[in-house]
């Protein structure tokens, strides 16, 4: 493939990824909400946000620290874990429906149960790139939703305007990045997509970081800025280093999952909390407000491409976050929302 055909291949495989994770994080709120899985007792208690942000850097202190100790596989077993428990809540939701017509309760729960066990399986076994963005997929769907209906909207909007800074500090300040991603790229799991730029790239084959960052000439986009996708910023490259080869010299380029979902908990807050009509979508709870967070946070993504694919790491989050939130507002007046009732005041 030419130059112009890999970078428009990049780009377009990305938005999906992103869409996926915003269109299923809808389709999932109301299963969600009518089973129950809210997270808080409050959704809009805004100090849920904070309470958060603080489990996040207890957590990556934790991972840290694990790397540090030679605990990888520990880490890697912990969060195939998570892929499986997340990847249940959502199966739970749509095998039913699915298979009700066919086979008993008890036949679909088993089913669901076997659907996640197999995507644990998978991870562990065969952690190809496909492998683990069609899990990350999943996975962020589900994680984005489950944020969603349990923070309102200042809580949502707190959350995402506070990570976007700590995402900007750890990327171009305290670079701790770095040493979260020097441990995360030889786990192979889906915190991370992986975006490849050939069509013979292989994830498996690419070996230890040492390797990918050899072959792949750089270091992947983006950064994300959650407890469990902290890791996920595979070797980000020093921001202030100008010394990075073009993006289109590396085999693949890699956006951390969280990247993806921070900004849809917006998506999925504003389907779930707002008393505004909603859009004739089958499937999704979508309305105007949502479907403007969707786009602003697309919008974000595409700006963050472009700087990029001119081979340097970004901090994602200030982009995706404050697209998503752009895009909110401005959907939010186009419903005849006051400001103040937009924002969960």
């Amino acid at each position: 493939m030419n130059d112009r055909t890999r970078v428009l291949a990049a780009v377009g495989l990305t938005v999906l990824l992103f869409l996926g994770v915003q269109l299923g994080s809808l389709a999932l709120v109301d299963p969600f909400t009518e089973s129950g899985r809210q997270a808080v007792e409050n959704p809009q208690n805004p100090t849920n946000s904070i309470l958060y942000v603080g489990i996040m850097l207890v957590a990556t202190g934790f991972m840290l620290a694990a790397f540090k100790y030679d605990l990888d596989s520990l880490i890697r077993l912990l969060l195939v874990g998570v892929s499986v428990m997340i990847s249940w809540y959502v199966f739970a939701e749509l095998v039913p429906p699915l298979v009700s017509p066919f086979a008993s309760e008890g036949v679909a729960s088993g089913l669901a149960i076997a659907a996640s066990l197999a995507v644990g399986a998978a991870l562990l076994l065969y952690p190809e790139w496909y492998v683990i963005d069609s899990a990350g997929v999943l996975m962020g769907a589900g994680a984005a939703a489950l944020f969603g209906i349990s923070f309102g909207l200042l809580p949502a909007i707190l959350l995402l305007a506070v990570l976007a800074v700590y995402d900007a500090i750890s990327v171009y300040g305290t670079e701790h990045m770095l040493d979260l991603a020097e441990g995360v790229m030889d786990l192979k799991i889906p915190v991370v997509f992986v975006v490849p730029t050939t069509l013979s790239y292989s994830y498996l084959a690419a070996g230890s970081t040492d390797d990918v960052l050899e072959n792949d000439g750089g270091q992947p986009a983006g950064e994300t800025a959650s407890s469990a996708d902290d890791v996920a910023d595979a070797a980000a490259s020093d921001p202030n280093d100008d010394s990075s080869s073009d993006a289109l010299e590396r085999d693949a380029l890699f956006i951390g999952l969280g990247d993806a979902v921070i900004p849809t908990v917006l998506v999925a807050s504003a389907a779930s909390f707002l008393d505004v009509d909603t859009l004739a979508v089958p499937m999704l709870a979508l309305n105007l407000p949502a479907l403007g967070a969707l786009l602003g946070t697309i919008a974000g993504l595409l700006v963050l491409m472009h700087m990029v694919l001119k081979g340097r790491a970004h901090a994602g989050l200030p982009l995706l976050n404050g697209g998503a939130i752009g895009g909110y507002l401005l959907g939010a007046l186009a419903s005849g929302l006051s400001i103040t009732t937009a924002i969960g005041l």
